[in-house]
Formats: C-alpha cells, structure tokens, sequence
C-alpha cells in the first residue's frame, strides 16, 4: 500500500513537484536530518553528520529535510512538538505550499529510517539483543510510513475576535491537539509585503486593499491545504461578516466542515495583554481597540451553528472539546 501511494503521489502530483523544481525549492540541504543528528549546545540547536559521501543525495526539496526531523518528533510520541516545529518553519519561510507535498516525504522519510533499522537483523557482527531492538525499531517505523498513506478529511477553522483578546494563542494551542496547520494574518500580510516577520509594518501593509489580499491569501491557502486533507486554522480577526461568508462559502463548494471559535476576554485583559505584548509579530496596540469595536459586525443567524465561543481567560480544554 505504501508504495503504491508513493506511486500514484508522483503521477497525480506532478505539476506540483514541477512548480517546487521552478520556484528553487531544491536545494543543497542537510540530508539526514532525523533527531541523533541534531544536538543542542551552549544554548543553540546544532546540525550535524550531514550526507558528505554522495553530494547529489544532499539536493532534494528542503520540505524533505523538515519532513525528517517532523517525523522522528512523531516517532517518539511528540506529535504536538513536531506541529510546533513544523508551524514555525512554514511561517518563517511563508512555504505553506510546500505542505502539499508533506505528507509523501513524511511517509518516505520514516520508510528510510525502517530500512536502516532492518539492515542491521542480517549483520552477523550484531547481538540478538540489538536486532530485536532494531526489528521492534523497523516494525514501529514501517507503521509510521503507512500511516502517512491514510487519506484525512480536511476541515477549516476560522478564529475571531479582537487585537489581543489570545487567538493566536488559543490557535497555537488547537493546531497542536489536532496537528493542524496555523495560518497567522499577520505572517501572512508580512510576507505580502516582503518584510521580516518581526519587523513593525508601516501604515502601506495596512491599506483596505492589502488587508483584502491578506484575507484572500489566508483563505486561498486555506482551502488548497484543507483539499490536501489537512485541518486549517486561519488566524485573523475576521470582524466582517462579507470577509466568513466568503470562507464559509468556499468551504461548502469543496465540501470542507468548516467552524469559526469567537474567542472573547474583558477589556481591561485585552488592553493588559497589548501593553504587555512583545517579540511577536503582530503589530496591533491598545489604541486600536475603540476602532476595532466600532468596526467590528456581529454574526449572523445564519452563522451562528458554526460558532463556538471561548472565553481566553479560562481553560481552553472543555470550552474546545466538541473540536478536539
């Protein structure tokens, strides 16, 4: 089943793998990059024992080399830090097409690291002790290959709320339980506009125009990644009722659940939480709070069977058990 997973992937996919070929996503990468070859060490992350004796194994798309080492957090019970790792290099590098192909290298990568593992049950020089070690190691891996196989049923989910009011939190918090991917506006905006993440923006990146290109860029890759069978969470404020319908809209075309989370939190919590905000890529501040309010449009009757509402100042376990 793996393989012809893998075979079908390549053919049905093609165009995709021609589109990561043109936009210079192959490059000389690490090559190895499962957990024992990555250390940390006077406090920052160290790669080492990269692929040094066959150059052209060390070309390959640089999602095959995240794929390793998010397989081998997955690999030992840590899926939730795999997401994390994950989530934060899509961001950083704005690849969230490159998720499309995930899913193949993911199940490849744990294919490679089950055959290594089995090439040591015919070494005569190694004790019965380590080859049963090893054959449980192969077994648990070769599981993990097929499992990548298994197709998901995608779903989108669209937080809302105020600057402040602890989306992002409470996203970051719900892609980890559901393995879900985390579209931030904010990073998305930013790489719009060809700025560092960190940087403070300028009034230009926040024009009604570029706000609505943001907004069709957050759902465009939505709905690609959501098809492909991933959860997506699309991370932004969505106050106007035209910005969910159009999500809500596209996702009933391509036959995607959709559900929107309105997070909510008192006032003086949001202002606290504005004034005290730092190292983080949004750029709201508490005087845009009034603005934001008076903007802001309730939800519809019509979207209300859509809505959870959850209170960022309590536990968010129950309050998102009916998602998780």
């Amino acid at each position: 089943e793996t393989k012809q997973y893998t075979d079908n992937f390549f053919v049905e996919h093609s165009e995709l793998f021609k589109n990561r070929i043109e936009n210079n996503y192959i490059c000389e990468c690490h090559g190895d990059l499962h957990l024992r070859n990555i250390a940390f060490w006077h406090e920052k992350i160290m790669l080492f024992d990269c692929i040094e004796f066959n150059e052209p194994f060390r070309f390959a798309d640089v999602m095959y080399d995240v794929a390793f080492t998010v397989m081998d957090i997955e690999a030992r019970g840590r899926k939730d830090l795999g997401n994390a790792f994950l989530n934060a290099y899509v961001e950083e590098t704005g690849d969230w097409e490159g998720l499309q192909v995930l899913p193949l290298y993911l199940s490849r990568q744990a294919y490679v690291r089950a055959k290594v593992n089995s090439f040591l049950l015919d070494d005569p020089n190694v004790s019965d002790v380590v080859k049963e070690e090893a054959s449980k190691t192969a077994s648990a891996y070769y599981h993990q290959a097929w499992e990548y196989t298994k197709p998901q049923q995608g779903k989108l989910i669209l937080m809302s709320g105020l600057s402040g009011v602890g989306k992002s939190t409470t996203a970051k918090y719900l892609a980890r339980k559901l393995n879900a991917v985390h579209l931030r506006s904010d990073a998305v905006r930013k790489h719009l506009a060809g700025i560092p993440l960190l940087a403070r923006g300028g009034d230009e990146i926040y024009t009604a125009e570029m706000t609505q290109k943001t907004y069709s860029r957050l759902l465009a890759l939505g709905i690609i990644l959501a098809n492909q069978g991933w959860s997506v969470i699309l991370d932004a404020k969505y106050d106007r009722q035209d910005l969910r319908e159009a999500a809500i809209s596209q996702a009933k075309q391509h036959q995607l659940p959709v559900h929107i989370i309105n997070c909510i939190a008192p006032l003086e919590v949001i202002q606290e939480r504005l004034l005290n905000r730092t190292g983080d890529i949004a750029d709201a501040t508490a005087d845009l709070l009034t603005s934001q309010i008076n903007q802001s449009e309730p939800f519809t009757n019509q979207e209300q069977p859509y809505i959870t509402v959850v209170d960022t100042t309590q536990t968010l376990d129950t309050q998102l058990s009916k998602l998780i």
